[in-house]
């Protein structure tokens, strides 16, 4: 693990090659974290049950592999192909495919899934409305968007501390959003909140679903 992160800490730009590297240790970095995501994998198979999903920034595809058992087909993305890499080993449902693809020029055509999950991405993304508005085009009709995400990074020790953890290993939060912002950020940029939680974690969640205005 070590040697992984001083690969990591060589770079400092938000790019493929960070995500790439920090791919093997990804499930390990988010094991402290795991019973706030026990939560997600309980509501979210609800919600898409029986439908059409894409994920975007799947990461190793810890959240893809955990509900789509309840979708009808699931196709989970990232850019970085380490993280699809990590996410093609071990067990995975029939109905789930791994691919890379680019969140702000998806591959798919026009109003091709029923509901798109893009969590914990859009606050290290440097132009996170155009993510925004390329879900919007390959979302159906009245689709949902789940879009669960990092907020109060500032917000207590725990929060504080990891927040540079993340930065010294090149990882930077280009929002640092409340859940107030974070949700008039989404509402801004044509999207209605229609569900949404704060999660205490290492560095809270705001679980979010949205539908199109």
């Amino acid at each position: 693990m070590k040697k992984y992160i001083r690969k990591i800490m060589k770079g400092k730009q938000m790019n493929k090659k960070i995500w790439d590297l920090y791919a093997p240790i990804y499930k390990i970095a988010m094991r402290p974290d795991e019973k706030i995501y026990k939560l997600m994998y309980k509501r979210i198979p609800k919600v898409i049950k029986d439908r059409n999903v894409l994920e975007i920034a799947t990461g190793p595809g810890l959240l893809a592999k955990k509900v789509a058992y309840s979708a009808k087909k699931m196709i989970a993305t990232d850019y970085s192909e380490g993280m699809i890499e990590e996410a093609k080993k071990g067990s995975i449902p029939e109905n789930l495919t791994f691919e890379v693809a680019d969140a702000t020029a998806l591959p798919y055509d026009d109003n091709s899934f029923d509901v798109v999950i893009i969590a914990n991405a859009l606050h290290v993304m440097p132009e996170p409305e155009k993510a925004l508005q390329e879900i919007r085009r390959v979302l159906k009709n009245k689709g949902v968007l789940i879009a669960p995400n990092f907020v109060n990074h500032q917000m207590g020790f725990v929060s504080r501390v990891w927040s540079k953890i993340l930065a010294l290993a090149g990882v930077s939060f280009e929002h640092q959003w409340s859940t107030n912002e974070y949700k008039t950020f989404l509402e801004n940029n044509g999207w209605k909140v229609v569900n949404c939680r704060e999660m205490p974690a290492r560095i809270s969640i705001a679980y979010t679903e949205c539908v199109s205005k």
